[in-house]
């Protein structure tokens, strides 16, 4: 399983379309507080849509307690990561996390520096600042997805029928 962490995320539309790329890819969602919203906000719903009861996710009161409960390889993702997100391999990796900071501030310095050799950056030019959460987070779980080739995910359509478009 994969296990996305948002650190302090504070958009819920960004959340929401995360709980919807976690549904999808039988990913485990964590939440470090404070959230920039409550949980049963409308927007997160909307974002969601109606996958919200299938997502597994906790909440933590802070990143140290974060710490504590889950043992495992933590990967940092943020623009000031000097390694691209292809140059890491997760193939082999049980118990892997992928930490994405707020959307304000990132993930904060303290902890980043403590953890250089797995803080990696998505590549952009140098025209933008960094891309939005929720995309980042969908790169990540799928570089991550493909390396593994996708273990427990459909690769035809199975709400319609594979066969559906020859119909």
């Amino acid at each position: 399983m994969i296990n996305i962490v948002l650190y302090e995320p504070e958009i819920p539309g960004n959340t929401g379309n995360i709980m919807r790329t976690c549904v999808a890819t039988n990913s485990r969602l964590h939440l470090i507080e404070p959230l920039g919203f409550k949980i049963t906000d409308k927007t997160i719903k909307r974002s969601g849509v109606n996958y919200i009861d299938k997502l597994d996710y906790i909440i933590y009161s802070n990143f140290q307690e974060f710490k504590e409960k889950n043992p495992g390889e933590y990967f940092f993702y943020t623009r000031y990561g000097k390694k691209a997100h292809t140059e890491f391999d997760y193939s082999d990796k049980e118990n892997l996390y992928l930490i994405f900071g707020k959307e304000s501030t990132g993930i904060p310095k303290e902890i980043l520096k403590n953890n250089l050799n797995r803080c990696i950056r998505i590549p952009t030019s140098p025209n933008v600042r960094a891309l939005n959460l929720s995309n980042c987070v969908a790169i990540a779980t799928y570089e991550v997805l493909r390396q593994k080739n996708y273990p427990y995910l459909s690769k035809v359509e199975t709400q319609k029928g594979e066969n559906w478009i020859l119909e």
